[in-house]
C-alpha cells in the first residue's frame, strides 16, 4: 500500500523508465515489417488461370473514392501540421535520387519524384497551406500516381490499378514516417493514417496468390506493408527502446535485459486489454480514463466520451488488422465490426468492404456505444486501473517524460558536435524523442489540452533557469493556439483548463516581472526590447484564464507603472543635475534644453509605444505625468531669480527671447501633459508666470515707436510705389506694427482675457505710431506747401511766408500768384490714405471686435490706488465773425489762427492760417484727454510776417466732464475779450481701455489728417477761386461788356482738360420760376465764350495743377479732393449771392438779375468742366448734389418780395419742425471711426439723411433786405430753443432708463470729478 501510494505521487526514474520501455516495445511489436524474399514459387503457380488473376486485382483494388468515402460527411477534419510539407518535401527528394534504400523500387522512385515536383510547385504549397487536410494530400498523390502508372508499358490491362493501390499505400506509410519526426501530432491524425494503412494492406491469402503483372516482381509482392512478422528480441532492431535506453542512459546488456524481462507479459494481447479497459472504465464512470465530472458541461463530456471511444476503438481495430490473431483470441462481440453502421462519432471508421478486410466475422459493429456495451459483456475485462501499459498516473508520468527529453535534447544541442550555425528547432524536442513521446502519449491516454499545456509547462520552467531562450516560449504558445482551435477551451477536461491556467500565470508573472526590468530603459526603451514579452502578455491575456489564477494581477501592473514613474524621475533628475552644472549666466538655457528633452523622449515614446501596453500601461502617459510637473515646479522655484535676472540692464543675463521661447516650450509641455493625463492636474499659472514679461515687452515695444516712425519716414524719399500710389514709409512702419501683432499670435496665450488685455496695449501702441506718424508726415506736407524762402536769416513759421508778397505787392492790385503742386505732397496724402486699409487690414488681424467682448465679458480689473478715470474731448474750432482789425484802416483784414492752452499757458493745439478775412472758417477739431475740469484758453491770433503773432482777442471754457456727460455736441459761442465771437463744437466720452477705441483714436487720426491736408489742398486752390470768381468780376463784367477778349484763347479753354461739354445739359437741374415772375432778360451783349472768358485765370489754374493731382494722387483721393474743390466752387458761387446766415445786418446788396444769370452760367460752365462728358473727376450725381440744388433753388426766391419771404420763411421752418422731431445725435465717437466698416457706415447714414435747408436760405436772403433783423434773429431765436428743449427731454429720457452709458464711463464714476476750479489768471505769452 504505501509504494502504491508513493507511486501515485511521485514518478521515481525506475518505474519512468519501466513504463516508457513497455510502449517502446510494444511500439516494435506493433510496427510493419518488410518480409524476407520468397522462395522461388513454383512454376505451375507461374501458369495461373487468367479468371483467377482479375478475380484477384478485383478483390485487391479499392478506389481513392471507396477510400474516403466515410470521412465525407459528419466527420470530423484531421489537418497535418504545419511543418509536414517540408519534412514530406526532403522525404520524397531522398526518395527520388535513391538515398531511401526502403523505397529502392523504380517505379516507386519515379512516382515519388513526380509528386517531388508537384510539392515544389508554390500554388500546391499555398493550397495545402490553406486546407492542411490529410485525405487533399493523399488524393493529390494519387492523381500524380494514376497519370503515372497509366503511362507504364509493363502495366498491361488493369495491372495500373493494383500498382496504384501499392504506391498509395507506400505513401501513407511514408506520411506516417515523417509525422515521426513533426513535433505535435495529434493522435486522430496517427490513427487516421493508421486505418487508411489497414483499408489499403491485402489480406496474408490475397498476398500469397497474387503476381505481378509486369515484366518484373511488383512493389506489392516484395514490400508488402503487411507481411509475415519477424520479431526480433534484440534491442538494435527496436529504435523506440534504442532511444529509450540512450534517454535514461542505459547500457546495451541492461536495456536487453530489461526488455527481456518486459516481454514476457507485455504483449499486444496485454495492449488490446489496456485499451478495452479503457473503454470499460469510461462506460462505469471510472476515474481514468475520464468521468462526467471531470468536465464543466455535460456537452464537453459527451464531446470528449465520443472522441475517445471512437479513438479507442479505431486502436483497437487496427490492432487487430496488424496481428488478426488477437481477433481470434477475444471472445465473440468483443470488438467493434468493420461491417454495418454510420460512425456514431466523429473518430468512428465507416463501414469497409469485406471483400478488402474480411479477417474475422467477430467484428459486428464500429459505433462507440455499441462498441462500449459490447465490452462490457467481457465479464475478463475489470474495471478499475488495472493496465500493463499506462502507470498508475499517466499525466505525472508523461510530465517527467517530456521533462527527460527536453532535457536530454538541449544537452545535445550544447554538446561540440553541434554547431554555432548549426539550425536548432525551437521545438527542442528531437524526432526520435518525439515519436517516443507520441506513442507514450497515445498508449496512456495523454490528451493533445494536457500534452500542450504541460509542453509550455516545462518549457516555461527551462525559461526561468536560463536553459532554453526566450523564442522557445511562443513556439509552445502556438502548440496550445493549435489545440485550442482544434478544440474550444469550454470542451476540455477541467484538469486541463485549470492546469492551463495555472501555467498561464505563471508565465504572466514571470514576463510581467520582465516587462517590470526593461523599464530601466526609458526613455530609450524600444518597441524590440520588450516586444517578445508582450507578444505573450497579450496571448496569455486573451485566453481569459488570467481570471482563474489566484495572483492579484492589477497589482503586478501597478507595479510596472510606479517602476516607470520612478525610471522617469530619475532620469529627469539626472538630465536637470547635467544641464544646470553647465557653465554661464543665462538661467532660461537650462529649462530650454530640458522641455526638449522631455518633449523630444515624449514623442519618441508615442511613437514607439502608441497604445498602452497590455491596454493598462501607458508608457508616455506616465512618463510625462512625473516629468512634465517636476519641469513646473523647478521652474516655479526659479520665478523670481529668472525674472531679476531678464531685468537687469540694457543687456541682461536672461534674453527676453529666451524667456517667450521657455514660455512656448512650457505651453506645449502643458498641452501635451493635458493630452495624455486628461485626468492629471498640473498646478501651474502659466499665465501668471509669464504676464509680467509681456508687460514688460509692451512697455518695451511703446517706446519703440517713435524710433519705428523716424526710421520709416527718413528712409522714405515719398515716390509713388505701386499702383495705389503711396510710398515705402508706410509700408515700413506698418510691417514695424505688424511683428508684435505676429509675436503675440505666435504665442498662442492660453488667457485669451489675458491676451485682450495684451493687445489692447498693443493698440494703443499702434495708436500713438499713428498718430505720430500723421504729425511728422503732416509738418513735412505743410512744409512742403508753404515753402520757406532762403533769402530770410530769420527763423519764422513755415506758413507766415506765403503771404510775403502780400505784404509787399501794390496796395491798390493784389494779385495771388498761382501754387504748383508737387507730386511729393500728392504721395503724402496718398499714404494716409493706405494707411486708413493698412490699418483697417491689422484691425481685423488684431480681431479687435472679438478681444473686446472678451474684456467687457470678463471680470473687472481692480483699479490701481490712485486710478483716476480718463475721458476724451473732441474740440471743433469752427468760425469766428465780428473781428475787427488792429489797425484803424477799415479795408484791413486779419490773417487769423487759433490755439487752445492750457492753465499753465502750454499749448496744446493749433489751427492753420485763414487769410484776408474778419470772419475765418476753420473748421479743425482736436482731441484732449481730461483727467479734470480743465480750464482752456482760446486764443484768436493775427499772424504777423516779422516777430511776434498779435492776439485779437481771448476767450475761456472749461471741460468739465459733469457737463458733458450726455455725450452729445454742443455748440459754444464764446464772445471775445475784444470785440467779435468764435465758436467751439464739443463732445466727450469716455477713454476706454480696449482695442476698439484706439483703434478709433488711430483712425480719427488718420482721417483728421487726411482733412487738414485736403484742406491745405483747397486752401491753395480756393484763393485763385475767390479772387477769379467774384462781385469784383462779375461787376467789372456787366459794367465793361467784356474783359480784354482773347477769342482763340477762350475757344482753348473751352477744350482744356476736363471741359468736353457745353452748352443744355438734359441732366442739369432746372427750377421753375413761379408765374408770378417775370421771365429773366437773357443778357444779349454777352456771348457764353464772353462770359468764360471772364473767369478764364480759373480754367489755367485748373490746367497747370489737375494733372499733377490727377497723376499722382489716387483715385480715392482725387475724388476727394475735387468733391472738396467742387464744393469749394459751390460757397463761392453761394458767396456771391446771399451772405452766410445770421442775426446780423448784412453790407452786402442783392445782385441784378444780369448778374445772377452769369453766376449761374459760370456754375454750368464749373460743372460742365468737372464732369467732362463723364470723362472728368467728378461723377455727375456727385456735382449735382443737395448743396448745388439749394444753390439753385436761390433763383427761386431771390426776387420775391420781403414780405412774402417772410411767410414762407415762417412756414417752412414750422414744417421743418414737425418734419423732423428727432434729436440731434450723439456725436461722432471714436467707436464710430475703429475701422472702415464703420466709417463708411456712418458716411451711408449721413447721406441718407435729407437736408432741408430753403428756410435758411430766405432767412439769408432776407439779410440782405433792409428792416429784416428782428425778424431773422426772432427765427433763430425760436429754432435754438425748439431744439434746446428737445435735447433736453432726450437727456432726461436717456437717464432714466441707464444712468451710465456702456464705453463712456471711462471706468469711473462722474462723482469722483472734483469740482471746477475758478477761471485761471492770464498766463504769460507763450505763442509766439
Amino acid at each position: 500500500m504505501h509504494e502504491r501510494r508513493v507511486s501515485k505521487h511521485r514518478v521515481s526514474d525506475e518505474d519512468l523508465m519501466n513504463y516508457v520501455l513497455r510502449v517502446a516495445l510494444l511500439s516494435y511489436r506493433m510496427q510493419p515489417k518488410v518480409a524476407e524474399p520468397a522462395a522461388q514459387a513454383e512454376p505451375e503457380l507461374k501458369e495461373r488461370d487468367y479468371a483467377a488473376k482479375l478475380g484477384s486485382i478485383s478483390s485487391s483494388i479499392l478506389s481513392v473514392g471507396d477510400l474516403f468515402r466515410d470521412m465525407r460527411d459528419g466527420t470530423k477534419v484531421v489537418r497535418f501540421p504545419k511543418d509536414t510539407i517540408k519534412v514530406l518535401e526532403q522525404k520524397l527528394q531522398d526518395i527520388a535520387m535513391g538515398k531511401d534504400p526502403a523505397y529502392h523500387d523504380q517505379l516507386i522512385r519515379r512516382t515519388m519524384a513526380v509528386f517531388y515536383g508537384q510539392v515544389k510547385d508554390e500554388t500546391f504549397r499555398r493550397q495545402m497551406k490553406e486546407s492542411r487536410k490529410i485525405e487533399d494530400l493523399i488524393l493529390m498523390f494519387a492523381t500524380n500516381a494514376t497519370n503515372v502508372l497509366k503511362k507504364e508499358p509493363t502495366l498491361a490491362g488493369d495491372g495500373w490499378k493494383l500498382e496504384l493501390n501499392n504506391h498509395i499505400a507506400m505513401f501513407i506509410r511514408m506520411l506516417r514516417d515523417c509525422m515521426r519526426n513533426v513535433s505535435h501530432v495529434s493522435p486522430e491524425l496517427t490513427a487516421r493514417l493508421d486505418m487508411y494503412t489497414a483499408k489499403l494492406a491485402p489480406s496474408q491469402a490475397s498476398q500469397k496468390t497474387t503476381y505481378s503483372d509486369s515484366g518484373y516482381d511488383s512493389a506489392s509482392t516484395r514490400d508488402s506493408v503487411v507481411s509475415t512478422k519477424r520479431l526480433s528480441s534484440s534491442i538494435t532492431d527496436m529504435p523506440l527502446v534504442v532511444t529509450a535506453a540512450r534517454l535514461f542512459k542505459l547500457a546495451e546488456h541492461v536495456a536487453q535485459k530489461e526488455i527481456d524481462e518486459l516481454g514476457k507479459f507485455c504483449t499486444e494481447k496485454a495492449a488490446l486489454i489496456d485499451l478495452k479497459t479503457c473503454l470499460k472504465n469510461i462506460n462505469a464512470g471510472a476515474p481514468f480514463p475520464g468521468r462526467p465530472e471531470d468536465f464543466d458541461s455535460e456537452a464537453a463530456w459527451q464531446h470528449w466520451r465520443t472522441l475517445e471511444t471512437s479513438h479507442l476503438s479505431q486502436l483497437m481495430v487496427v490492432m487487430v488488422q496488424f496481428n488478426p490473431e488477437l481477433a481470434k483470441s477475444t471472445p465473440e462481440g468483443a470488438l467493434p465490426s468493420q461491417a454495418n453502421g454510420r460512425p456514431g462519432s466523429v473518430y468512428s471508421y465507416a463501414s469497409q468492404r469485406d471483400s478488402y478486410y474480411s479477417t474475422s466475422t467477430a467484428l459486428t459493429s464500429q459505433d462507440p456505444m455499441a462498441a462500449g456495451e459490447e465490452i462490457d459483456g467481457d465479464e475478463d475485462i475489470q474495471v478499475g486501473h488495472n493496465f500493463t501499459y499506462i502507470p498508475p498516473n499517466p499525466r505525472k508520468y508523461y510530465k517527467r517524460l517530456l521533462e527527460y527529453c527536453i532535457a536530454a535534447d538541449l544537452e545535445a544541442m550544447l554538446s561540440p558536435n553541434v554547431g554555432d550555425d548549426d539550425e536548432v528547432s525551437l521545438g527542442i524536442l528531437s524526432a526520435t524523442h518525439i515519436e517516443l513521446i507520441n506513442e507514450c502519449a497515445l498508449r496512456w491516454r495523454i490528451g493533445q489540452p494536457y500534452r500542450a499545456a504541460c509542453f509550455l509547462d516545462i518549457i516555461r520552467q527551462f525559461y526561468e533557469r536560463n536553459e532554453v531562450p526566450l523564442e522557445c516560449i511562443p513556439e509552445a504558445l502556438q502548440t496550445i493556439s493549435k489545440v485550442m482551435h482544434d478544440t474550444e477551451l469550454e470542451k476540455w477536461p477541467t484538469q486541463d483548463s485549470d492546469y492551463l491556467a495555472q501555467v498561464y500565470g505563471g508565465l504572466f508573472s514571470v514576463f510581467l516581472s520582465s516587462v517590470y526590468h526593461a523599464m530601466d530603459g526609458i526613455p530609450h526603451l524600444k518597441p524590440a526590447d520588450i516586444a517578445p514579452f508582450i507578444h505573450i502578455l497579450e496571448t496569455v491575456q486573451g485566453s481569459g484564464l488570467l481570471a482563474r489564477f489566484d495572483v492579484d494581477i492589477s497589482a503586478r501592473v501597478q507595479d510596472i507603472q510606479e517602476q516607470v514613474k520612478s525610471v522617469s524621475a530619475r532620469f529627469y533628475d539626472e538630465k536637470n543635475r547635467e544641464l544646470h552644472s553647465a557653465p554661464g549666466v543665462n538661467r532660461a538655457l537650462p529649462y530650454l534644453l530640458m522641455t526638449d528633452e522631455i518633449e523630444k523622449a515624449a514623442k519618441l515614446l508615442d511613437k514607439r509605444f502608441p497604445e498602452p501596453l497590455l491596454g493598462q500601461v501607458d508608457i508616455v502617459s506616465l512618463v510625462v505625468s512625473v516629468q512634465v510637473p517636476m519641469y513646473l515646479q523647478d521652474l516655479e522655484s526659479e520665478r523670481k531669480r529668472l525674472f531679476d535676472d531678464s531685468m537687469n540692464g540694457p543687456t541682461p543675463d536672461v534674453p527676453i527671447q529666451d524667456v517667450f521661447a521657455l514660455y512656448r516650450r512650457t505651453k506645449t509641455l502643458l498641452g501635451m501633459y493635458k493630452a495624455f493625463v486628461p485626468n492629471g492636474t498640473a498646478a501651474f499659472d502659466i499665465g501668471g508666470f509669464f504676464e509680467p514679461y509681456v508687460q514688460q515687452w509692451l512697455t518695451n515695444t511703446h517706446e519703440k515707436t517713435t524710433q519705428w516712425v523716424q526710421a520709416a519716414i527718413a528712409a522714405d524719399k515719398f515716390q509713388a510705389e505701386g499702383t495705389e500710389g503711396h510710398s515705402s514709409s508706410i509700408v515700413d512702419l506698418f510691417d514695424s506694427l505688424r511683428s508684435p501683432i505676429n509675436f503675440l499670435d505666435e504665442l498662442e496665450w492660453t488667457d485669451e482675457l489675458q491676451e485682450a488685455r495684451f493687445f489692447t496695449s498693443l493698440s494703443k501702441t499702434i495708436s500713438k505710431a499713428i498718430e505720430q506718424y500723421c504729425r511728422n508726415v503732416e509738418e513735412l506736407f505743410m512744409a512742403e506747401m508753404f515753402p520757406r524762402p532762403t533769402d530770410f536769416l530769420q527763423p519764422q513759421k513755415s506758413s507766415a511766408w506765403l503771404e510775403k508778397a502780400k505784404q509787399l505787392a501794390n496796395t491798390t492790385e493784389k494779385k495771388l500768384n498761382p501754387f504748383t503742386f508737387q507730386p511729393e505732397s500728392c504721395v503724402k496724402l496718398n499714404n494716409i490714405q493706405a494707411a486708413r486699409r493698412l490699418l483697417d487690414t491689422m484691425y481685423a488681424q488684431v480681431a479687435a471686435d472679438k478681444k473686446t467682448d472678451i474684456l467687457e465679458s470678463g471680470p473687472p480689473v481692480p483699479e490701481k490706488p490712485g486710478h483716476v478715470a480718463r475721458y476724451l474731448f473732441t474740440v471743433k474750432i469752427c468760425i469766428a465773425e465780428g473781428l475787427v482789425p488792429l489797425d484803424s484802416s477799415p479795408s484791413s483784414r486779419l490773417d487769423t489762427f487759433v490755439t487752445l492752452s492750457d492753465e499753465q499757458g502750454t499749448r496744446l493745439a493749433k489751427t492753420r492760417t485763414i487769410y484776408e478775412t474778419l470772419a475765418p472758417r476753420w473748421e479743425e477739431t482736436f482731441d484732449l484727454t481730461v483727467e479734470k475740469p480743465l480750464w482752456l484758453m482760446v486764443s484768436v491770433r493775427d499772424r504777423a510776417l516779422i516777430g511776434k503773432h498779435d492776439t485779437v482777442g481771448r476767450a475761456y471754457i472749461c471741460l468739465d466732464p459733469r457737463r458733458y456727460a450726455d455725450f452729445l455736441a454742443h455748440d459754444q459761442w464764446m464772445d471775445l475779450d475784444s470785440q467779435g465771437r468764435i465758436l467751439l463744437r464739443i463732445s466727450m466720452e469716455g477713454e476706454k481701455d480696449d482695442p476698439q477705441f484706439y483703434f478709433g483714436r488711430a483712425f480719427r487720426s488718420l482721417k483728421r489728417a487726411e482733412s487738414d491736408m485736403v484742406r491745405v489742398f483747397i486752401d491753395k486752390i480756393s484763393p485763385f477761386i475767390r479772387q477769379n470768381i467774384s462781385r469784383t468780376v462779375l461787376k467789372t463784367l456787366v459794367k465793361s461788356g467784356s474783359i480784354s477778349l482773347d477769342y482763340n484763347k477762350a475757344l482753348g479753354n473751352v477744350t482744356a482738360l476736363y471741359r468736353s461739354a457745353l452748352g443744355n445739359n438734359s441732366s442739369e437741374v432746372q427750377i421753375p420760376l413761379p408765374q408770378a415772375e417775370k421771365p429773366r432778360v437773357r443778357p444779349e451783349d454777352l456771348t457764353d465764350v464772353e462770359l468764360e472768358q471772364a473767369i478764364t485765370p480759373v480754367f489755367d489754374f485748373f490746367d497747370a495743377n489737375l494733372p499733377t493731382l490727377n497723376t499722382y494722387l489716387s483715385d480715392s483721393a482725387k475724388e476727394m479732393v475735387m468733391i472738396r474743390v467742387w464744393k469749394e466752387i459751390i460757397m463761392v458761387i453761394e458767396g456771391l449771392l446771399i451772405p452766410p446766415l445770421s442775426d446780423a445786418p448784412s453790407d452786402l446788396k442783392p445782385l441784378t438779375d444780369k448778374e445772377v444769370d452769369i453766376v449761374f452760367k459760370w456754375l454750368k460752365f464749373l460743372r460742365d468742366y468737372f464732369y467732362a462728358g463723364g470723362e472728368g473727376p467728378v461723377p455727375l450725381e456727385t456735382l449735382q448734389n443737395q448743396k448745388y440744388r439749394d444753390v439753385l433753388s436761390i433763383r427761386l426766391y431771390y426776387d420775391w418780395h420781403t414780405d412774402a419771404l417772410m411767410e414762407e420763411c415762417v412756414r417752412m421752418m414750422q414744417q421743418s419742425l414737425r418734419a423732423s422731431p428727432s434729436v440731434k445725435k450723439r456725436a461722432k465717437s471714436v467707436y464710430s471711426q475703429r475701422n472702415l466698416g464703420t466709417i463708411k457706415d456712418r458716411k451711408r447714414e449721413k447721406q441718407q439723411e435729407k437736408e432741408v435747408s430753403n428756410g435758411e436760405t430766405i432767412l439769408r436772403i432776407l439779410r440782405m433786405r433792409s428792416g429784416t433783423s428782428d425778424f431773422i434773429a426772432q427765427q433763430l431765436h425760436a429754432m435754438t430753443s425748439m431744439q434746446a428743449e428737445r435735447e433736453a427731454q432726450a437727456q432726461a429720457r436717456s437717464q432714466n432708463r441707464k444712468l451710465q452709458r456702456p464705453r463712456q464711463g471711462g471706468g469711473a464714476s462722474l462723482a469722483q470729478i472734483p469740482e471746477v476750479p475758478p477761471v485761471p489768471p492770464l498766463p504769460p505769452n507763450k505763442d509766439s
